[in-house]
């Protein structure tokens, strides 16, 4: 059985993660999606908040798995017995950092490939950074997320914006 590991922030998850999802479950017998806590990155969702999305979007799969994390990726990895740890790459920019991952992963893990998947063309400019500047600034993120993603991203904003009004 090969189980692959997809370690992200998924802040929000985006339409980009969603094709690497799908297109990874055809590839491996189990895919876990592990949303990484990432405090250091101060994402805009809590972790719950972002374990909930990608339930919401990718529940629909029966090989995919949605758990979080929080420390080094080897031991999770090592948790689930997982033959692969697969990364997206959206551009050329992306591939030094993920270059120095794969590096140091397999390092660690000497038995565990990296595998790295490109976003199918309409996505590969997509990215959580992006989604959210463009939602904060009130323009339309709907090709970039699902639905419920972006009733998500509504709701946080119009609470963060009644907190800063004082109306909470």
């Amino acid at each position: 059985m090969v189980t692959a590991v997809y370690p992200g922030t998924f802040d929000p998850l985006t339409r980009g993660h969603e094709d690497l999802v799908r297109r990874a479950s055809g590839l491996f017998d189990k895919l876990v999606v592990g949303v990484a806590d990432s405090k250091s990155k101060k994402p805009f969702f809590s972790l719950e908040e972002r374990l909930s999305i990608a339930n919401e979007v990718l529940g629909h799969y029966p090989n995919v798995q949605v758990e979080s994390f929080s420390g080094l990726l080897k031991d999770f990895v090592r948790q689930h017995d997982a033959n692969v740890i697969m990364r997206g790459l959206r551009a050329v920019s992306d591939f030094e950092f993920e270059f120095q991952m794969a590096g140091m992963n397999r390092y660690l893990l000497p038995d565990v490939e990296t595998l790295f998947l490109t976003p199918s063309d309409q996505y590969q400019f997509i990215s959580g950074t992006i989604v959210r500047e463009i939602a904060t600034l009130g323009g339309d993120v709907s090709k970039f997320v699902f639905p419920s993603v972006e009733k998500w991203l509504k709701e946080k904003l119009a609470a963060q914006a009644a907190v800063q009004q004082g109306k909470v």
